[in-house]
């Protein structure tokens, strides 16, 4: 008999791949093991969201917090329950996903897992799944990444910004996707799916961008050495796009503005 280490283990691989009706009944071996099992609880409450059957979430959070009162995990999604019963009611519900269990595969310089700043409306946040794509579009110096229906999700942060517009104006293209999703957090997967020619020897995704441009790296494809090359040598890049194109590039001063979120 399977005791319930070997079961929490089963639990864990099956939401890794996205397996939730299998993690639910897993879930359920352990509770009925060990009925006050926090983590089991809360599986069960992500593992029936991801499947839109909120009232069975609901039940399982609930219990959750009459284990610990204090789970924030619990609050947070029971308050996302509330925003997407509210968005269903009004016959906007998000069909079911189902996912590649490869989709979130790393490939070194095309992949990069990334924390959304500035994010949406709960409304909208509430009502994303994970593996759910979006997409990438480009405002002013900043891109920005929205539904299918072009609801606002959130932004990229400043520095992976700045490379993208330049990657982005250059014609390469790239697919996004909810890698982990609450109300208060946003990670998304993107992936890189064709890169312009003007950038063909840069990496979408260096090892290290930094917080601040002057400090950034650009390691070059088909060499084992990582060249270092400075902000100007990027200015030359953009030089060789058009002045259409140069208009979203970061590399005139910014002026202070502020631009209100959708």
């Amino acid at each position: 008999m399977e005791n319930v280490e070997q079961l929490e283990e089963q639990a864990v691989d099956a939401a890794m791949h996205f397996s939730w009706q299998f993690a639910i009944e897993i879930n359920k071996k352990i509770l009925k093991l060990d009925k006050k099992n926090l983590a089991a609880n809360l599986r069960l409450g992500f593992s029936y969201i991801q499947l839109q059957k909120l009232d069975d979430a609901k039940k399982y959070y609930r219990k959750a917090l009459k284990i610990q009162p204090n789970s924030s995990v619990a609050n947070v999604n029971l308050e996302r329950i509330k925003v997407l019963q509210l968005k269903s009611s009004k016959k906007n519900k998000n069909p079911q996903i189902y996912l590649d269990p490869n989709l979130f595969l790393e490939i070194s310089g095309k992949t990069k897992s990334v924390t959304l700043v500035n994010l949406g409306q709960k409304n909208t946040l509430a009502a994303l799944s994970v593996g759910q794509e979006i997409f990438l579009k480009i405002k002013k110096r900043k891109v920005e990444v929205r539904t299918s229906e072009n609801e606002y999700v959130g932004s990229l942060p400043d520095d992976l910004s700045r490379r993208l517009l330049v990657f982005l104006k250059a014609k390469s293209k790239y697919r996004v996707f909810v890698k982990d999703a609450s109300l208060g957090r946003i990670t998304v997967f993107i992936r890189e799916e064709k890169k312009g020619k003007k950038v063909q020897h840069y990496l979408s995704f260096p090892q290290n961008i930094q917080s601040k441009m002057e400090d950034m790296t650009y390691e070059k494809e088909g060499s084992e050495d990582t060249e270092e090359e400075t902000v100007l040598d990027l200015e030359k890049l953009a030089e060789t796009l058009t002045s259409e194109e140069k208009e979203y590039l970061p590399y005139k001063p910014e002026e202070d503005e502020e631009e209100s979120e959708e």
